[in-house]
């Protein structure tokens, strides 16, 4: 605790990432000490999965399911002030509240999932550049290791070719035929396919 809490960027993390930091690091040390009895640990590494914040949803899974968060065995018998100032009244009330509020959380943790997943897809797609061909286009075909002859070392060619497109199928499907105008069986999808400049 002390190495994450006053290593180089110690003084410059959160509570929150500190915290998220410290439970990874508990979980990385305890798989890596067990080695071949994983299997014992299943509990801790679910309890602390369970417990954990995600960064997806913002929230910890305990808290989706049950509406509030989970307190740890060691709080209950050292008597945290959470549970030395319990009143049952009031404790009650404050459960019937937060369960009243599970579905709003859930909600909003699936916008923030939503919100997640947008902003990956838009990280993503701003480094991907679309390929489209047209009838007529000379293509190169991907050797699959399927159709590789006997021979093939990895020095080989890893495409072959030319071929033109003599239809555009749609979604990234086309057919394709020989120069001399022989169709290909099957269709060819974009990934097997690269333009070719002669």
């Amino acid at each position: 605790m002390d190495e994450v809490h006053e290593g180089i960027c110690g003084t410059h993390i959160g509570g929150q990432s500190l915290t998220s930091k410290i439970l990874r690091a508990g979980l990385r040390k305890k798989l890596e000490d067990s080695k071949g009895e994983w299997a014992k640990l299943i509990p801790q590494v679910l309890w602390s999965y369970n417990t954990t914040e995600q960064s997806s949803t913002k929230e910890t899974p305990f808290r989706l399911v049950y509406g509030c968060d989970a307190m740890l065995p060691v709080k209950i018998s050292l008597q945290s002030p959470r549970t030395k100032n319990i009143n049952e009244g009031d404790d009650i009330q404050n459960r019937r509240t937060e369960l009243d509020l599970v579905e709003e959380n859930r909600n909003k943790s699936t916008l923030q999932q939503v919100a997640t997943n947008r902003a990956i897809a838009r990280k993503y797609n701003k480094k991907l550049k679309p390929r489209i061909f047209v009838e007529g286009n000379l293509v190169l075909r991907k050797v699959e290791d399927v159709r590789k002859p006997l021979g093939h070392g990895k020095l080989s060619a890893n495409w072959e070719g030319p071929f033109q497109v003599c239809k555009v199928i749609g979604k990234g499907s086309y057919k394709i035929q020989t120069l001399d105008g022989t169709v290909l069986p099957n269709n060819w999808n974009i990934y097997s396919l690269k333009l070719y400049y002669s």
